[in-house]
């Protein structure tokens, strides 16, 4: 009996970015409790270090699942390391909603991180290999937003659960973080294997099926198609000649610079300083004023944002391209976090502690300063959406050659977690002891990554992955490469060499002596 195949690459897409969703479900199943009367409580008022190991669970046990990912992901299949993902974050959710101390919160939190590691590495890898070239970014940045609205539906379940007495009101919120899960297990199931991880295990029959079904709604002899599988045919026999990848090999010759890139993106996008938004997004209202319910509201309007916002990226990043996208967008933000800074500077004061809390020492009493500020969260929030938040997950996921993808992908997200790691445990601590600096700090970051994207990050806009790996061996300059003609270039080589093989082979033939002029001995 023939399974159903859905190969309708938005439909694969939506299914498959429900693994974005996981990750936002996890960021906001704690920042709507953090000032929370029952989480404190039973939990025994965790201070800023403790708070700070509870919400940086997650993002440890991501960084585990990220470098595990690559391997796994070649070994299975993209697919099926989805579902395997979907199923431990489960477990870590059934964790979580029974919790009866700090340590059974952060176990769950970390099972469930291995699984958001898994996921955010692998989908993006996983929609890229199955996206034609046109739709690629819009695609992939589905991920992100997946992110916004997990994150947004959680921080309102968990809202709404506040109200409820006693510990019910958490393990309520976080048991109902299986259901994404479950979901994403499930729907899958319709979905298409990755052609290309096909492809390089010598499944073509099925690769091509799927490339027919994608590329040219199931005729083969769509040009699309055809030159789909022309270059994948030339990706696989280049992959062939070298060995079974390791991470090592990310660091030879003609990928390391690569790897940085990749790397030090991944480590961009959290020292943007989202995190102090969206973590911790609680005690930025309470510094302005703002008590109680009116602040979980007034916070909630923020996600809000990051859910709309992120759509004008969705629809025009194919277009925009992917370097414009991320320099502008460092430059706006560095703006409204330097004007955060500066009028926390100007209109506020330490405090012992805000709202008996106190790992909040920063207060602004004046009313105009606190709602400038908090309308500047929001419009740095809108700026993050709209260009860093997708931008870098699609960019990373295009950079590596067939034979690194997974590895790759998995190798610069766990560097991205290991940074979430760090600054969900920095976070806190700074709030409590040098307040609006730390706003600052974040300031300087974006100033820096839009020099470092500039000088480094080539343009992937409108490129199959095979002409990205070309733009990497030829080494063009990163301003050169949105109108380079990547195609022309690779010819140009290709006859280049022919003509040096030639040349060479003619000298080796006048050069050797013939048998008439041989000389007599």
């Amino acid at each position: 009996m023939r399974v159903l195949r859905i190969y309708n690459p938005y439909l694969v897409a939506l299914s498959a970015t429900i693994g974005g969703m996981l990750f936002g479900f996890d960021i906001s199943s704690v920042s709507a409790f953090v000032d929370n009367a029952s989480y404190r409580e039973f939990f025994n008022y965790p201070g800023s270090t403790k708070q700070g190991g509870i919400t940086a669970a997650m993002a440890g046990g991501s960084f585990l699942g990220s470098l595990c990912a690559g391997f796994v992901s070649d070994k299975l299949g993209r697919k099926y390391t989805i579902q395997l993902g979907a199923i431990i974050w489960m477990i870590g959710a059934a964790i979580q909603c029974s919790v009866q101390n700090v340590a059974q919160l952060i176990c769950g939190r970390l099972v469930a991180g291995l699984a958001i590691g898994i996921c955010s590495s692998q989908v993006p890898v996983y929609i890229a290999e199955l996206s034609p070239k046109q739709i690629r970014g819009r695609l992939v940045g589905l991920f992100q937003w997946a992110v916004t609205w997990g994150i947004m539906i959680m921080f309102y379940i968990s809202y709404g659960c506040t109200f409820l007495d006693g510990p019910k009101s958490f393990r309520l919120a976080w048991g109902i973080q299986m259901i994404p899960g479950l979901l994403l297990l499930l729907t899958l199931i319709v979905f298409p294997e990755s052609p290309r991880w096909l492809a390089a295990r010598d499944r073509w029959d099925e690769a091509i099926e799927i490339i027919t079904h994608v590329q040219g709604k199931g005729d083969i002899e769509n040009p699309d198609v055809q030159l789909e599988i022309q270059e994948l045919r030339e990706a696989i026999r280049i992959d062939k000649l070298s060995e079974d990848v390791t991470i090592f090999d990310l660091f030879a010759k003609g990928s390391r610079i690569r790897t940085f890139v990749g790397v030090s993106g991944q480590i961009w996008q959290q020292l943007t300083g989202m995190n102090v938004m969206m973590y911790y997004v609680v005690y930025t209202f309470l510094m302005a004023g703002y008590q109680g319910n009116t602040a979980l509201v007034s916070s909630s309007i923020q996600y809000v944002i990051n859910v709309v916002m992120t759509v004008p990226a969705l629809i025009f990043i194919d277009s925009w391209g992917r370097r414009p996208l991320l320099i502008y967008g460092a430059c706006i933000m560095a703006v409204w976090l330097f004007a955060v800074s500066g009028l926390m500077a100007a209109y506020g004061h330490w405090v012992p502690s805000v709202g008996n809390n106190p790992n909040i020492r920063w207060f602004v009493p004046d009313k105009p300063a606190a709602k400038a500020i908090i309308a500047c969260n929001y419009l740095f929030v809108a700026t993050f959406a709209t260009t860093w938040g997708p931008g870098i997950w699609i960019y990373v996921s295009e950079i590596f050659p067939l034979k690194q993808r997974a590895i790759g992908n998995g190798f610069c997200g766990a560097w991205n977690w290991i940074f979430n790691f760090a600054l969900a445990f920095f976070v806190p601590p700074a709030f409590q002891n040098i307040q609006w600096k730390t706003y600052l700090i974040f300031a300087v970051f974006c100033i820096a990554m839009a020099i470092h994207v500039f000088l480094m990050f080539p343009e992937t806009k409108g490129k199959t992955l095979e002409e990205i790996d070309i733009i990497w061996s030829e080494n063009i300059k990163p301003w050169k490469t949105a109108n380079a003609d990547v195609t022309e270039l690779a010819a140009n080589r290709d006859l280049a060499k022919d003509g040096k093989t030639k040349e060479v082979e003619h000298m080796e033939h006048t050069a050797a002596p013939s048998a008439e002029t041989e000389p007599k001995v």
